[in-house]
Formats: C-alpha cells, structure tokens, sequence
C-alpha cells in the first residue's frame, strides 16, 4: 500500500478510535435484528419429536445465556447444533453464543460459531447476519483482506446496504479513503429512507469530508 500522506493518515487513525469503541456495537444491531427474526414463532409453535427435543434445547441455550458464561452458552449451543443442526433452533443458538464468545474475547470460538451459522443455517437473514458479524470481527482484528473477502459475497438485495456500510470501513482502515468513500456512498443509496442506519453512514460521510 502507497504511504498516506497526512490527511490520509489521520482519517484512518479517527475512523480505528471510533471503530474500536463502536463498531462491535454496530454490528450487534444487526445480530439482535436477525434473532428476532421469527425467533418467538419458532419458539411459541414447536411441534412434537424432534422439534420439541429442539426446542428444548433451544431453551437451555437461552437459559445459560442469563448465566453470563460464554463456556456454558457455547457448550448448550454446540450440543444443540450435533443433535439437531438442522433445526431452526440451531443457528440462532450458534449467534447467541458466538455474540457471548466476543463479549468475553474469545474471539477464535466465535469465528468458529459464525462459521457454522454461515454454512449451516437454511435462512438466508441468519446466514448474511452472521457473515457481517464475521467481517466486523475481522476488521476489529485488523485483517482488512479477509474481512473484504467475506463482503463479495453474494447476498439479497436486501443486504446491500449494510454490506457496503462494512465495505467502506475496511476499504477506510486500509487507507483507501476515495474507495471508502464510494461505498458508503452505495450504502447509503441502497439503505431505504427509515433505516437507522442512513444517519451512520451519513456521519462516516461527512467525517471523511472534513478529514480531506
């Protein structure tokens, strides 16, 4: 990568301070959005077998989730995913339990958590979330690459709002503030008029405007 010149150098460095203090934050929204989605349907109308076995897992997933222990969420969630991993129920217990991971810095398991929901879950909303979850932790990790490696994939037109959001957050860390900029600028096209997220990426917009 060319050497940034001074006003290059210093966006990236404010853009690091204020992903650092909230862009777990951030990505969090969305995880929360896709565990709601459906999620109390799925546990209201469970029906007998293997469902009911599934839900009841589910519930101990949910239960150790109150305990605070990330070992003990990740242990319910994985024992869920070997007996039932196809199941509704198991992808959404893999996201709880890989937000637990990250929140006590286990940032290895939650990867692996991630991975599975990725590859496993028949949903594509629980699928993109966990992948944006997955690049967040790689930009919090600094692997630029391999945060924008997950952002290529292909995704519902739905998702491409926040796929280019995180797009020009690693394009940014990698001092690329024109690249960066262009794909907040798509975000911000393709985020509809009520989302919470257009003021975010207006804000990443106009902070890089003052930066040049």
């Amino acid at each position: 990568m060319a050497e940034l010149d001074l006003h290059e150098q210093e966006q990236v460095d404010a853009f690091k301070a204020w992903w650092k203090e909230n862009g777990s934050r951030v990505i969090g929204v969305i995880l929360l959005g896709a565990l709601a989605f459906a999620g109390n349907q799925y546990w209201r109308s469970h029906q007998s077998g293997q469902a009911a076995a599934a839900a009841k897992l589910y519930g101990e997933v949910l239960q150790q989730g109150e305990s605070g222990d990330p070992k003990r969420v990740g242990d319910a969630a994985a024992a869920l995913a070997d007996s039932y991993g196809g199941s509704a129920y198991a992808p959404r217990a893999q996201l709880l339990a890989a937000q637990a991971s990250l929140q006590a810095r286990d940032t290895a398991r939650a990867k692996i958590q991630l991975q599975w929901v990725i590859e496993h879950a028949d949903e594509s909303a629980l699928q993109h979330a966990a992948r944006l979850k997955l690049a967040g932790v790689l930009l919090d990790e600094k692997q630029y690459d391999a945060a924008l490696q997950q952002l290529v994939a292909e995704h519902p037109a739905s998702f491409d709002g926040l796929y280019a959001d995180l797009k020009g957050d690693a394009l940014l860390a990698q001092g690329k503030p024109a690249e960066a900029r262009a794909a907040w600028q798509q975000a911000l096209d393709k985020l509809g008029a009520q989302s919470p997220y257009r003021n975010l990426v207006q804000l990443k917009l106009d902070g890089l405007g003052r930066a040049q």
